[in-house]
């Protein structure tokens, strides 16, 4: 029997795959723990020779023996059995062939072979398992075997060239071997092999193969749980992988399984958390997976899911994790127009705003989808919306004092004061008429004390800005000593950097400056220059940061829009 194939099979059975998954029971023979020598004649203790044949014969087959073995030990007959037995199949066994190119072929071939019989068996006698029983025993032992080819990715390409890819697709048993074949690190230690493989799997409509084989398991059956979470691995693999196939899965049966099974009346459990995060990484940067999830009411499902969190904190860390998912799956899909629409009739402003008001583990990230949902001319909608159902109650104390309890979901004080700052300048762009009119008199209430506010977050990331810019200067100072060039994307880089270090919520705070300064209430403007007076502010500074602000502004849109809009910041900047 092959030693390291054996090895690899124990690993699998043992190993924790993933975060979250749960234990599989060992199906290994072990003995355990001690021995059991009342009530029966005690056996005679093992010679030294004895000992290390027996520790030799447990090692050749990967199996663990429980307790340690030890010099004219005693034990009963049940255990001499087991070792026994496996000293009989060690010597009737020839030793490990080396897995070499032509091994590997031979193992596809027997395989083939193997696979070939137990569909004849079966398609000849349906009803009459006794039949092809033997021959699917055979077949799984090919199977075990088989794992060891996860180990050498410079060989895949031999199960594309002997057709196995097709047998492999069309049985539930080689889940594992599949999971092994597709683990992240093993794809990267051969991209050729690998990419060979992912090819032929997806030539095989491997998705939709798995999709139909996860939805006739029965997850009450441990086993099957298990091979739906493995599943999920298979599928997450390849699209770390490949990101480009994350559309592919989602049409081909992937989106609409993961939403039935999130929404499904069941406990929560490992499962639900792995579909949450297979969700997540289908919706990220992808515009066809955001569109089929609206088209799906996708938006719905995880409105429904997400409100039990209004007023329930989850009560493990796993549901934490899932439950970021579903809001990090709802932010990405908001950054599709359409499904914005989708978000507002299905109430999700509502929901967000109760969020808000309830002050649970779930107000951070309830928070970061008003953020999304509002921003650009696309969030116009929302933004009247939000004031119609009285959310500048909600969003201004939070703007006045950031909240202290944030570390248990792991946001910082700045990622709290950027989606707050953004959601109030997504208003002063977009609202009109009587919305508007309330947004600005808030900045009036309590002897403009929110303006006073608003001043000094703007001292505060002016001064990380200033530092950040001093070690840039350091760094870039250096560069020309040694003679490096500063290119383009250096530049990019160290501007990224600014933007961390606070340049991004610098630059919401001076547009919403510019807006109320020129929003004709004399008595705003008034008070942001007394305070830049005041605090030794400069006029030309905000100026500034607005027209580098104004460059940058509107990726991914029109020209004419990024004109258009740059012309209106510009003209704000001009009369401030």
């Amino acid at each position: 029997m092959n030693v390291e194939a054996n090895y690899d099979t124990k690993l699998l059975l043992n190993s924790p795959d993933r975060g979250a998954k749960r234990p599989r029971d060992d199906d290994g023979a072990a003995a355990g723990g001690e021995d059991d020598s009342r009530g029966g004649k005690q056996q005679k203790g093992l010679s030294a020779r004895e000992l290390a044949k027996y520790r030799e014969a447990a090692a050749g087959m990967g199996i663990e023996i429980g307790g340690e073995l030890r010099e004219s030990e005693e034990f009963t007959g049940d255990k001499k059995k087991i070792l026994e037995k496996l000293m009989d199949q060690d010597e009737e066994e020839p030793e490990a062939e080396p897995v070499d190119e032509s091994s590997v072929k031979k193992m596809i071939l027997t395989f083939e072979k193997r696979s070939y019989k137990n569909q004849e068996l079966r398609i000849k006698f349906p009803d009459n398992p006794e039949k092809f029983m033997e021959s699917e025993l055979d077949l799984n032992d090919i199977i075990q075997e088989m794992h060891v080819i996860a180990t050498m990715p410079d060989l895949y390409h031999l199960l594309v060239e002997l057709n196995a890819v097709h047998s492999l697709l069309g049985l539930l048993t080689v889940v594992d071997l599949l999971q092994e074949l597709t683990d992240i690190d093993t794809l990267h230690e051969s991209e050729e092999g690998a990419e060979v493989l992912i090819d032929a799997l997806l030539e095989g409509q491997v998705v939709a193969l798995l999709v139909q084989n996860m939805e006739r398991l029965d997850e009450q059956v441990k086993e099957e749980a298990d091979g739906i979470y493995n599943t999920l691995a298979i599928i997450e693999n390849m699209a770390e992988f490949r990101p480009g196939l994350c559309t592919e899965a989602a049409q081909q049966g992937l989106m609409q399984w993961l939403l039935k099974r999130i929404k499904a009346k069941m406990p929560f459990d490992a499962n639900k958390l792995y579909c949450s995060e297979i969700l997540a990484i289908l919706l990220q940067n992808n515009d066809n997976t955001r569109e089929l999830l609206g088209e799906m009411d996708g938006i719905d499902v995880l409105l429904q899911q997400l409100s039990v969190f209004k007023r329930h904190n989850p009560s493990t860390a796993e549901e934490q994790e899932m439950m970021e998912n579903l809001f990090d799956a709802l932010c990405s899909c908001l950054m599709l127009p359409a499904n914005r629409d989708r978000f507002l009739r299905g109430e999700g402003l509502q929901l967000m705003n109760l969020m808000l008001r309830e002050k649970k583990v779930s107000r951070t990230s309830a928070l970061k989808v008003l953020d999304h949902g509002m921003i650009g001319p696309e969030g116009a909608d929302n933004c009247h919306k939000f004031v119609d159902i009285l959310g500048l109650r909600t969003i201004f104390p939070l703007f006045m004092k950031t909240p202290k309890k944030m570390k248990k979901t792991g946001t910082s004080e700045k990622e709290h004061e950027e989606h707050v700052s953004s959601i109030i300048a997504s208003m002063l762009r977009n609202l009109k008429s009587q919305q508007r009119s309330r947004l600005l008199t808030k900045f009036t209430e309590n002897d403009c004390e929110k303006v006073d506010r608003l001043m000094e977050l703007h001292f505060k990331y002016l001064e990380a800005v200033q530092q950040a810019d001093k070690r840039i200067e350091g760094e870039k100072h250096e560069m020309v000593r040694r003679g490096e060039i500063l290119d383009d994307s250096m530049e990019d880089e160290f501007y990224l950097r600014r933007l961390d270090a606070g340049l991004f919520v610098l630059q919401l705070i001076c547009y919403i400056m510019v807006e109320i300064s020129n929003s004709g209430i004399s008595q705003l403007q008034q008070r942001v220059h007394q305070i830049l007076n005041l605090r030794g502010g400069s006029v030309k500074v905000v100026r500034h940061i607005m027209r580098e602000y104004a460059e940058s502004i509107g990726d991914g849109k029109s020209d004419e829009f990024k004109e258009a809009e740059r012309k209106r910041i510009m003209d704000l900047v001009d009369n401030f």
